[in-house]
């Protein structure tokens, strides 16, 4: 006797799922081996194993080990943070265009750095990222405490409406101080940009437990999520506690962005496109959903900031430049063949 279609389906699903991750794993390590391997001096791949595997002590390993394996790691962190967080902030707010940006949390941290240097008198990119970590978590907050008032609670639109709100507000404070302090505004410009350049080991050591934090945050509510793009009355009939959901995903979703931007500013589109990216590959289930996105953010910004290495060396054009010019093509296809979903 024949297996059910209904099972039958479902199992052609998963294999097509599996399938799918499993080529994004492939193309996050051919990122990894081009972000080792090409900048303004391109090794052989035979090189860039031999300086991780076996040590050594010539030009080419010392490029590889204290430049670009530093680099390479942090742009893994960043990328898979910025999308996973993007992923989540759609799903919360039910908003296809929804990012980092558009709740005020990249505006957050901005802010923080801009304090810092203006108030706190930090000048280096480690100090920073207390900052800006600080003032993301602190505009993530201030957009729930406003959208959780009144009867309806912090729904989609009020979520949007008061992030707008927020941001509009934060943009405010930050040209108020640029344009009133000039060493602070050449100073804040070259970290808001977005950038993996400079970005060594303890840059990684500040981050990495926040980020961890985040995705398992954002990974307990994948259920909810699922729920919550359903609509808030099946999602509460489906046992879901909708408040917790928002709260304990907003969270997760605060700290993965606020500890990517505060490592390499604000990249743009990330958040954005990749999480599309991801549904057209497997689907709006979160359980699937936000693996993939973490696989394929670090893809984007790795191939990003590779391509911006060799554009015009020896100079570098920044990775929150070259995501952009990468991440429109790929949103574009998405949405002419309406793929794109909410």
């Amino acid at each position: 006797m024949s297996a059910p279609a209904p099972t039958s389906a479902r199992t052609s699903l998963v294999g097509r799922r599996v399938g799918r991750l499993s080529a994004a794993v492939l193309a996050l390590l051919l990122a990894v081996g081009l972000s080792l391997a090409v900048g303004s001096r391109t090794l052989a791949p035979t090189a860039v194993l031999d300086a991780l595997l076996h040590g050594g002590t010539d030009d080419a390993a010392e490029i590889v080990r204290s430049m670009r394996l530093p680099r390479t790691v942090v742009g893994l962190l960043v990328g898979a943070a910025l999308a996973m967080a993007g992923t989540v902030f759609q799903g919360l707010t039910r908003n296809p265009i929804a990012d980092p940006g558009i709740l005020g949390i990249s505006q957050g941290a901005a802010a923080g750095v801009v304090l810092a240097i203006t108030l706190a008198g930090v000048h280096t990119l480690t100090g920073y990222i207390w900052f800006a970590f600080a003032g993301a978590a602190v505009a993530g907050v201030a957009v729930y405490a406003i959208a959780a008032r009144g009867r309806s609670g912090a729904s989609p639109v009020k979520l949007a409406l008061a992030g707008a709100a927020v941001n509009a507000l934060l943009v405010s404070v930050i040209h108020a101080v640029l344009t009133t302090d000039a060493a602070t505004l050449d100073e804040f410009r070259f970290w808001n940009i977005g950038s993996l350049a400079g970005r060594g080991a303890a840059v990684t050591e500040r981050i990495w437990p926040f980020l961890l934090a985040g995705a398992v945050l954002v990974l307990i509510v994948a259920r909810g999520l699922d729920a919550l793009a359903l609509g808030e009355d099946v999602a509460k009939g489906l046992g879901q506690n909708i408040a917790a959901v928002r709260i304990t995903g907003g969270a997760g979703a605060v700290l993965l962005t606020g500890a990517g931007v505060a490592a390499a500013g604000p990249i743009a589109f990330v958040g954005l496109a990749v999480p599309h990216i991801a549904r057209a590959l497997v689907g709006t289930d979160h359980r699937w959903l936000l693996p993939m996105a973490a696989l394929t953010g670090p893809v984007m910004l790795l191939v990003s900031d590779v391509i911006g290495r060799i554009l015009f060396p020896p100079s570098e054009v920044p990775a929150g430049v070259t995501t952009a010019l990468i991440g429109v093509p790929f949103l574009v296809a998405l949405v002419r063949r309406k793929t794109v979903t909410a």
